[in-house]
């Protein structure tokens, strides 16, 4: 007997087929042998499994979210950088595109991830260390120079002042001359992981809500294909969380924005297209490949059945995975190509949709130009010489796999009860919702940073021991490895830096900066959507610090309790 869904499977390959949707490719082994799209237990088979596992393209999504894999598109190779000052940071851009890089990843450095300008006392020594130094929308057009916005994704991995990033990489979109509702990348936004792990915020929770809220009603109604919030589980995985923990945690925070985007009254169908995830790809890897299939799986199941969500693409979990940077060691820094290898072939195995590779060297500094070019033709190898793009989900029906992925999906379910519960239970009365409810009570109560902190301890305790083995770190560790050669970022950069700005500040009209921050201003005491004033203060050349500093005055800072 047919199992269910095999027939829609092939009519809906078919029927990608015919629209061009399937790449001309050598879809060959090595040796040339055909292999088919799709595998699954044989036509006649009763496979119990079945309704859990499903086929590519078809509810829940366990095997990737389209039809023909990867044989339709293959992952976007999106190399994250940035160092430096805006110029530097465009030749490295760049130097990705014309190498074959598919899309960009914006990093900033940690003056702009605070929301501080490059001359704030508190960015003196950081400034373009650790990301490209941005302090106004000047800066976010030198970036961009020579790279067309209308055309290139990106994606910009910060937090804490998204907001205002984002306004000024739509002024820098318009400065050339692109229209603003084609742009198509993501924000990261997630302001949940950074008071669970990365500690990157501005202001309380609420503030910081309030503006995600802003930002996605804004795309929803005025630029359709742009993601505002990419839900992040690699900062709380590399703050040393279990996979598990990664999994769930990174879920709990997608349901909370979930919940936000409807306590503003948005229909769910139309915003949760823009929501996407971003994963991180440890060195475990049946277990990362089992984590990935059961998020499309749960996040299919509660958009569907818990929040009521239609559509397909409101049901489907997006995801970008970087390989895991906490994996990278300094000793014998070459077997970090290996780990990457590993992590990255895991990442396309449980099908992302983009991926960046770490470069060898990232334990001790940023990439050089060398190092980039070899993470970047780690991904190249994979998607050309391995054959892994030939068929959609090739580990599906795997024993092992399908009873990580189950167990993965119940531990995940446990660890959402008791998030719940520390906000009074599913039926909890909250303005936003009861996954937000427990979020921030595990926020306040130091919850989540305790359930991370012992994982991590865990698995630190057991390398001292010997017990988890790490080659050159606790065995093999004899080299022959000598120094390498790493990139170091220059004072010049902050001075230089510093002095732009000041220019910048004499030659502009601070009348007009002036009148644009107190209109942001008037909007924060309001229930206006505050994207649009902000937009306006970017057009001014307001800087970064200028616009969170208005917002800092009258929302104040966000202290974290002490935990002992």
């Amino acid at each position: 007997m047919e199992q269910p869904g095999r027939q829609d499977w092939q009519d809906a390959y078919a029927a990608a087929l015919a629209k061009g949707q399937v790449r001309k490719a050598d879809f060959t082994t090595l040796s040339g042998v055909e292999v088919d799209p799709v595998y699954g237990p044989p036509p006649d088979a009763d496979d119990p499994r079945m309704e859990r596992i499903g086929w590519p393209g078809a509810f829940p999504f366990t095997r990737g979210l389209y039809p023909t894999g990867y044989r339709g598109r293959e992952w976007t190779i999106r190399q994250f950088a940035g160092f430096g000052n805006a110029e530097q940071t465009n030749e490295r851009y760049k130097m990705i595109l014309a190498a074959g890089g598919g899309g960009l990843s914006v990093a900033f450095d940690m003056p702009t991830l605070m929301g501080r300008d490059s001359d704030d006392p508190q960015s003196l020594g950081e400034v373009g260390h650790c990301g490209v130094a941005i302090d106004s929308a000047a800066d976010m057009e030198r970036l961009f120079e020579g790279i067309d916005l209308g055309a290139v994704t990106t994606s910009m991995t910060i937090s804490g002042p998204a907001v205002p990033i984002f306004c000024m990489y739509v002024v820098a979109a318009e400065r050339q001359g692109v229209d603003i509702a084609t742009l198509n990348g993501t924000l990261q936004t997630d302001i949940f992981k950074e008071y669970i792990a990365q500690k990157e915020w501005l202001f309380a929770p609420e503030p910081h809500l309030r503006l995600i809220g802003d930002l996605i009603e804004y795309c929803t109604s005025t630029i359709p294909d742009y993601k505002p919030l990419s839900v992040s589980g690699y900062h709380i995985r590399e703050a040393g969380s279990t996979a598990v923990q990664e999994l769930a945690f990174t879920l709990a925070d997608g349901f909370g924005y979930v919940e936000l985007g409807l306590s503003r009254g948005l229909e769910v169908d139309a915003f949760a297209p823009g929501l996407s995830f971003f994963f991180d790809a440890h060195v475990d890897f049946f277990e990362e490949i089992a984590k990935f299939r059961a998020a499309r799986r749960i996040w299919a199941r509660w958009l569907r059945d818990r929040y009521g969500a239609r559509t397909e693409r409101a049901q489907w979990l997006r995801f970008h995975t970087q390989t895991a940077g906490v994996s990278l060691t300094a000793q014998q820094p070459y077997n970090n190509v290996v780990r990457t290898t590993v992590e990255a072939l895991a990442a396309v195995l449980g099908g992302t949709n983009s991926l960046h590779t770490n470069a060898l060297d990232e334990t001790l500094a940023l990439p050089t130009e060398e190092s980039a070019e070899i993470a970047l033709r780690t991904q190249q190898v994979i998607a050309e010489e391995t054959g892994v793009t030939n068929v959609a989900d090739p580990l599906g029906g795997s024993w092992y796999v399908e009873a990580l992925t189950d167990r993965m999906e119940a531990e995940a379910e446990a660890i959402f009860a008791r998030i719940l519960e520390l906000g009074g239970g599913a039926g909890a009365a909250h303005p936003i919702g009861p996954m937000t409810a427990g979020l921030l009570r595990g926020i306040e109560d130091g919850w989540f940073m305790a359930e991370i902190a012992d994982a991590a301890f865990a698995y630190q305790t057991q390398v001292e021991k010997g017990d988890k083995r790490v080659v050159g770190v606790n065995c093999h560790t004899t080299t022959v490895t000598g120094d390498l050669e790493i990139l170091r970022v220059s004072h010049e950069v902050e001075v230089e830096q510093r002095r732009v700005l000041a220019e910048r500040r004499q030659t502009r009209d601070q009348s007009a900066v002036d009148a644009c921050l107190a209109r942001l201003v008037q909007a924060a005491r309001s229930n206006d959507n505050m994207v649009e004033p902000m937009l306006a203060a970017a057009r001014a050349e307001a800087t970064l610090g200028e616009i969170c500093g208005a917002l800092r005055e009258e929302w104040g800072e966000y202290t974290e309790l002490a935990q002992f």
